[in-house]
């Protein structure tokens, strides 16, 4: 097993596109991480680069503690799992899987006790001489999976390898990748669109957009401690409701969103010291699930009409418009977003009459809120001594 680590790693196309821009980040020996970011952020170019299928403009990049710049794949003694299984159509089963171990010129009997621990393993022994035509995209899964185990290798390189999986599929095969990780204790680097996936995969997380690293840690710190605004629009499913907001001078300060005002808690201006120096202007962030319907007592209310509703059985997610002027009172400045999330979701436990074109009243839970510079686009600084936000569930 081994450590990876980039070091300051760029990655600039011909034509000037930027890929990879000054990426610095370490995966410890025997870790599972998650590279996460929405299609085209370049996430799929770092493996490639820890990989040596593509070659970096700038920086390094270790395993083990040994720079393998420069250095063949074949070299670097990692296993690569591709979107699309890359498996051989005219080899069987426990051909693909010997594959990499004849190349190493592996003794035929090691080879075949290999082929076999890893059959049992994965459990497809029962489909060591089929192709691959004959098999699901599960058990194609499986065998793509196995060809790199099968080999022993340093560190494991997923290039979204459940995407072309059915929903219950893929939510077995993460189960099952986790089970073979803690077995292995392979250093893995993932990589996937899916937020989801990541959180319930990844021992950390690396949020990338547009080339750059946007936060590293675990899914509790991500989800509870979004470092920015994509962060946190990003992690969470489903994603948090974002928007403009102010900060009014008041005893306590008072939260303008649109046409609403709500009270400050006085538990988030001891966490969020500059929200006491109104007026300023900020992004508010809550989860869907600090959107309560009905409202309690007590409660600063929203009033809204529902555009849609989601019916998952267990809880419904209610949709709306954004309040009123909260989403855009003012042209972007700088490296801030043209627009937020013009439309918030509530998320409502248990069975409920919610229709669209009901006018519902919302309770706001704002000892859940963040908040964030609007310019800088970061969070706003918090008191160690004052605990976080309350967190419910990471995903549905």
């Amino acid at each position: 097993m081994a450590g990876v680590a980039l070091n300051h790693v760029s990655k600039v196309f011909p034509g000037g596109a930027v890929a990879v821009d000054d990426v610095t980040l370490t995966v410890a020996d025997g870790e599972f991480l998650v590279l996460v970011g929405p299609s085209g952020c370049g996430k799929s170019t770092i493996l490639r680069i820890v990989a040596g299928l593509e070659e970096e403009t700038g920086g390094t990049v270790s395993i083990d503690g040994t720079v393998v710049t420069g250095m063949p794949p074949k070299q670097r003694d990692i296993a690569m799992v591709f979107q699309n299984y890359a498996l051989y159509p005219h080899m069987d089963v426990a051909g693909n899987l010997a594959f990499a171990l004849r190349l190493r010129k592996v003794p035929r009997e090691r080879r075949d006790e290999l082929v076999l621990d890893t059959a049992r393993m994965l459990e497809i022994g029962d489909l060591l001489d089929r192709k691959p035509k004959a098999l699901s995209g599960g058990q194609r899964q499986r065998v793509a999976m196995g060809r790199a185990i099968v080999r022993h290798p340093r560190v494991f390189l997923m290039d979204e390898p459940l995407s072309n999986l059915d929903a219950k599929l893929r939510v077995s095969m993460r189960a099952e990748l986790r089970r073979l990780h803690g077995q292995q204790g392979i250093t893995t680097v993932y990589v996937t669109h899916d937020q989801v996936e990541a959180m319930t995969l990844g021992d950390r997380i690396a949020v990338v957009d547009h080339g750059r690293l946007q936060q590293v840690g675990t899914p509790r710190q991500l989800y509870r401690e979004p470092a920015n605004v994509f962060v946190a629009g990003f992690i969470g499913s489903p994603s948090m409701n974002l928007a403009r907001a102010r900060v009014l001078r008041g005893e306590p300060p008072v939260l303008a969103v649109g046409d609403h005002r709500w009270a400050l808690p006085a538990a988030q201006v001891r966490r969020h010291a500059t929200l006491a120096a109104a007026p300023a202007d900020v992004v508010v962030g809550l989860r869907p699930d600090a959107l309560r319907w009905p409202a309690a007592p007590g409660d600063a209310t929203l009033e809204t009409v529902v555009t849609g509703v989601e019916t998952l059985g267990h809880e419904s997610h209610v949709l709306f418009a954004a309040p009123a002027d909260a989403t855009a009172p003012r042209e972007p400045a700088g490296d801030e977003p043209a627009d937020l999330v013009p439309m918030w979701s509530a998320t409502v436990r248990g069975p409920n009459t919610i229709r669209p074109g009901d006018t519902v009243v919302l309770g706001v839970d704002l000892d859940a809120a963040y908040f964030f510079d609007p310019v800088s686009q970061l969070a706003l600084p918090v008191a160690e001594d004052v605990p976080c936000a309350p967190v419910a569930a990471l995903t549905t």
